[in-house]
């Protein structure tokens, strides 16, 4: 199914249509400020193992980026952070950047392994934070796979449609996607290293 979802004036309709799957186990995907994603629901046992089926790893070994729309959920799924780190998360979010840093007891919980990292991203773009503040919770989130190395990864809605139209639940059209993925910040030691540089300049301070 293919939903158009505007960022002004949304339909509600659409929107409980998006809810309602996420809330029963489903998986979409939808834009961000990078590349569009795969996502379900943080409370889905269900949703992860799709995710990770559709990947084609298995979810102890799952790499997925938690979508926020503000801080505030921070606290539930990382341990305490120091303040430098805090500022800088608050000066580039929202924006292309995933920040790794070391996770709390419930991530083990939802990933039913001994993961320790958590990484964090906070789109500069309202479609995405829209669905989150909706759902309530984060979204685990992966980009969707690169089909052609040449082409790189597909921007049109419809064409990503066509491709995952019979692997995930819903495809939500929130517009043309970017093509380059976020630039990786690991927050977990006491030096702050960029591991993946990718879109996005990081401001230090």
């Amino acid at each position: 199914m293919l939903i158009k979802l505007y960022h002004e004036n949304p339909s509600q309709r659409h929107l409980k249509t998006i809810m309602d799957c996420l809330e029963h186990d489903g998986v979409i995907v939808f834009p961000t400020d990078t590349i569009y994603a795969i996502g379900g629901s943080v409370k889905s046992t269900k949703a992860l193992e799709k995710i990770a089926q559709i990947k084609g790893i298995k979810k102890e070994k799952a790499q997925f980026s938690f979508i926020f729309n503000d801080l505030s959920m921070l606290s539930e799924f990382t341990k305490p952070i120091s303040n430098d780190v805090f500022k800088l998360m608050k000066r580039n979010f929202p924006g292309p950047f995933t920040f790794i840093l070391e996770a709390n007891n419930n991530i083990p919980k939802i990933f039913q392994s001994k993961k320790k990292t958590i990484g964090i991203r906070i789109p500069d773009n309202p479609v995405a934070r829209l669905l989150v503040k909706e759902l309530g919770c984060p979204l685990m989130s992966t980009s969707i796979t690169c089909e052609d190395e040449v082409v790189g990864f597909p921007t049109d809605p419809e064409e990503i449609h066509d491709i995952y139209k019979d692997r995930v639940d819903i495809v939500v059209d929130g517009g043309f996607g970017g093509n380059e993925e976020s630039t990786i910040v690991d927050c977990t030691d006491d030096d702050i290293i960029i591991t993946r540089q990718a879109k996005g300049s990081l401001i230090r301070g």
